[in-house]
């Protein structure tokens, strides 16, 4: 039987969504093991001036709990 966690993350990039959420997904797996799924909950962007500055992508991550 497993257990799985799920958290959610934020990750931002000056290039795009997808960027983003490959950044946040490459910084949880420095403290996190064993990451299973990452789901795309929302993206947005930040607009300084009226330009967009900023993407950002928010997701929900699980990962294994370890066992005993």
């Amino acid at each position: 039987m497993s257990v799985y966690k799920v958290i959610e993350v934020i990750g931002t990039s000056e290039i795009s969504w997808e960027d983003a959420a490959k950044k946040a997904v490459e910084k949880a797996s420095t403290s996190l093991e064993d990451l299973r799924i990452a789901e795309v909950i929302s993206q947005d962007v930040k607009i300084e001036n009226g330009k967009v500055t900023a993407f950002r992508t928010k997701l929900s991550l699980s990962f294994k709990f370890r066992e005993a």
